[in-house]
C-alpha cells in the first residue's frame, strides 16, 4: 500500500522544514515539500534527502491546488516577516484553505497564533493600535484567519506555535554589553513566563499531529518546550556560554522605539504575552507537546545544541 501524501507549505523555513525532515526520518508518510524555488539550494537539498520537491506560490491558487492534489494532509504557514503586510498574509491563507478545500485534503494543519484584539480591543488604548486595524499584526492575521479553513469546510488542525528559541541566533537577540559593560539579554516580558521551543520541534509536533489524524481535526493545540522567565532563561545562557548573562527588562513602550523593521509589532506582541501570561501559557501545554514529540528539548538541551552558534556583542 501506497503512503499517504503529506504536502508541506514553507519546506525550505523553519517549520515546513522541520516537518519535512521529521517525515523523511520516520517514514510513516511520504512528503512534498512545496516551495516557489525547487531548484534552490534548499529544494535540492530535500529531493537528495528524499522528498518529492515541486513548484507553488502561495500568491498563486492554481499552483497551490496542483501542489495539494492528491496529499493527505497539508501543513499551511505563512511568512509575515518576508514582506510585513497582514492583509497579504490573509490573502494567502484564505488561498491556501481554499486550494486544500478544492484540492480534497482530509486532515490540515494551520500554523496560527492568537488574535489579540480578542484580549485588546482596538479601542483599548494600553497598546497603541497598528496600521489602523491591528494590535499585534503578525499574531491578528494568522488568528483572523482561522475562519477561512472553518469557512471553507477543511477538516483542519490549528496550531498556536511558541516563540523561537532560534531567534537568538538568527533575529538579534543574542546577548549585548550594556553601559555597565556586563553582557544582557532583553525581553519586555518582566517576571511573567514566556513559551519557548526549538524551531524544528515544532515541525515535529505537527508530525505528531498527523500521525494523530482524525482525533485532532477541529482542535485548536499548542505547543511549547518550555515557559520560562528572563531570569531563568539568562541563567541558562550563563551556563551554557560560560559567562555571567543578566536578564535586562525593557518595557514595551521602549521597545516599541527601539527602531528595527516590526519593533512596534514585536513590542506589543510581548506586551500581550506579559499581560496575558496565564492564559497564553495554558494554550501552550508542554506535556501535550511532548506527547506529539517525545523528542521535545527543554532549553537547557537546545542551548547544548545551538549554544555555539549564539553571537555575544
Amino acid at each position: 500500500m501506497s503512503r499517504k501524501v503529506i504536502a508541506v507549505v514553507g519546506s525550505t523555513g523553519a517549520q515546513g522544514g522541520g516537518l519535512v525532515r521529521a517525515i523523511l526520518a520516520r517514514g510513516d508518510f511520504a512528503v512534498r515539500a512545496i516551495t516557489r524555488k525547487p531548484d534552490s539550494d534548499k529544494g535540492r537539498e530535500l529531493a537528495g534527502l528524499g522528498a518529492e520537491v515541486v513548484a507553488a506560490d502561495l500568491d498563486d491558487a492554481a499552483s497551490l491546488v496542483s501542489a495539494f492534489r492528491g496529499a493527505h494532509g497539508a501543513f499551511c504557514v505563512t511568512n509575515f516577516w518576508e514582506h510585513f503586510s497582514p492583509e497579504k498574509e490573509l490573502a494567502q491563507a484564505r488561498t491556501l484553505a481554499n486550494a486544500a478545500k478544492s484540492a480534497g485534503v482530509a486532515h490540515a494543519v494551520w500554523s496560527t497564533l492568537e488574535d489579540t484584539r480578542l484580549d485588546v480591543p482596538l479601542s483599548d488604548d494600553r497598546m497603541p493600535t497598528l496600521a489602523e486595524k491591528y494590535k499585534v499584526p503578525h499574531f491578528d492575521a494568522k488568528g483572523e484567519a482561522d475562519k477561512y479553513f472553518t469557512e471553507a469546510g477543511v477538516p483542519t488542525t490549528f496550531l498556536l506555535t511558541s516563540f523561537y528559541w532560534d531567534n537568538l541566533i538568527h533575529f538579534g537577540m543574542g546577548p549585548t554589553k550594556g553601559e555597565d559593560g556586563k553582557l544582557g539579554f532583553a525581553l519586555p516580558m518582566a517576571d511573567k513566563k514566556l513559551p519557548g521551543i526549538a524551531a524544528e520541534d515544532i515541525g515535529k509536533c505537527a508530525y505528531g499531529i498527523f500521525n494523530r489524524g482524525a482525533e485532532l481535526v477541529g482542535k485548536t493545540v499548542g505547543i511549547a518546550g518550555e515557559h520560562l522567565t528572563g531570569d531563568e532563561m539568562a541563567r541558562g545562557l550563563s551556563q551554557a556560554l560560560g559567562q555571567e548573562i543578566v536578564y535586562r527588562y525593557v518595557p514595551p513602550e521602549i521597545y516599541r522605539t527601539l527602531g528595527f523593521p516590526g519593533a512596534d509589532d514585536l513590542g506589543n506582541m510581548f506586551q500581550y504575552k506579559r499581560d496575558f501570561e496565564t492564559k497564553f501559557c495554558a494554550a501552550r501545554d508542554v506535556a501535550f507537546s511532548r506527547s506529539l514529540n517525545p523528542e521535545l528539548q527543554s532549553f537547557e538541551a537546545w542551548l547544548q545544541q545551538q549554544g555555539a552558534r549564539i553571537p555575544v556583542q
